[in-house]
C-alpha cells in the first residue's frame, strides 16, 4: 500500500492590531504626497509652452523681419532650440504620467483611443529606460547646438551668442553625452537580465512573460494531417535551440 504524501502545511494567521494596521495604511496612503509634486509638473509643463511659443514668435521675426541678415545656421540654431524644448515637454509628459501611475495610483484609460502605447506596460523599469533615452535626446540637441556654434573655434576658444566655448569644455560635452548613453545601456541591460530570469507566464513589472510556442507532433506519433513531414518538425527544434 502506497504512503499518502505528506500535505502541506498551512501557515497560522497571526493576529494584528489596530495600531499597526493604522501603520500600514498611513504609510500606504502617504503616497497621495506626491500628488501635488505631479501637479507642480504640469503648471512646469504649461510654462515650456510658453517658451516654445515665445521661441517660435522669435523665429518668425527673424525670417520675415531679418531676411537678408538671417542665415541656415542661424535657423537651425533656432529650430534645434524649438525641438529642445519639446524633448523636455516629453520627458516631463513621461515623468508625469509614468510616476502617477507607478508611485500614486492607475489612470484607469484602458480602452481610450487616446491611450499613449506606452502606458499599457508601465513600471518602475521601463520608466528608467524611457527618462535616459529622453534625457539621451535632450542632450545631442545640445550637443549638435555645440557643434554648430563651434565650428570655427581655435584652441583658445570662441564666443558664440555671448557664451564662451572652448575645447575642454566641448570635450567634457562629448564625454558627459557617451556616459549618458552607457548608462542608458546599462539600465537596459540590467532590465533584460531580469526579465529573462522570470518563468514564462508570470508577470514581471506588469508585462506578462509570453509562453513559448507549442510544437506540434510529429507525424509518425500522431494522426495524419498533422504535421507533413518529420523534416519540418527537426527545423522548428532547430530553431528553438
Amino acid at each position: 500500500m502506497n504512503a499518502m504524501p505528506p500535505q502541506p502545511r498551512t501557515a497560522r494567521p497571526y493576529p494584528t492590531s489596530t495600531w499597526t494596521n493604522g501603520i500600514g495604511y498611513l504609510i500606504f496612503f502617504s503616497r497621495w504626497l506626491q500628488a501635488p509634486l505631479y501637479l507642480g509638473l504640469i503648471v512646469a509643463q504649461a510654462i515650456y509652452v510658453v517658451v516654445f511659443m515665445i521661441e517660435l514668435w522669435h523665429l518668425a521675426q527673424e525670417v520675415f523681419l531679418h531676411t537678408a541678415d538671417i542665415t541656415e545656421a542661424n535657423i537651425m540654431l533656432m529650430v534645434l532650440g524649438l525641438i529642445d524644448v519639446v524633448m523636455i515637454a516629453n520627458l516631463l509628459i513621461m515623468v508625469i504620467i509614468g510616476g502617477y501611475e507607478t508611485f500614486v495610483s492607475k489612470i484607469k484609460v484602458d480602452g481610450h483611443p487616446d491611450q499613449p502605447e506606452w502606458l499599457s506596460h508601465v513600471n518602475a523599469n521601463v520608466l528608467k529606460v524611457k527618462l535616459a533615452m529622453a534625457i539621451i535626446g535632450i542632450s545631442s540637441i545640445h550637443l549638435l547646438k555645440t557643434f554648430i556654434e563651434v565650428g570655427g573655434m581655435t584652441e583658445s576658444g570662441t564666443t558664440e551668442n555671448g557664451e564662451k566655448y572652448t575645447p575642454t569644455g566641448v570635450m567634457w560635452q562629448v564625454i558627459i553625452h557617451v556616459v549618458f548613453i552607457l548608462s542608458a545601456l546599462a539600465l537596459a541591460w540590467i532590465d533584460r537580465m531580469s526579465y529573462h530570469r522570470v518563468a514564462p507566464g508570470e508577470t514581471h513589472d506588469g508585462v506578462v512573460v509570453p509562453l513559448p510556442p507549442v510544437l506540434p507532433s510529429r507525424a509518425s506519433d500522431s494522426g495524419s494531417g498533422i504535421r507533413p513531414s518529420d523534416d519540418q518538425y527537426d527545423a522548428l527544434l532547430s530553431s528553438r535551440d
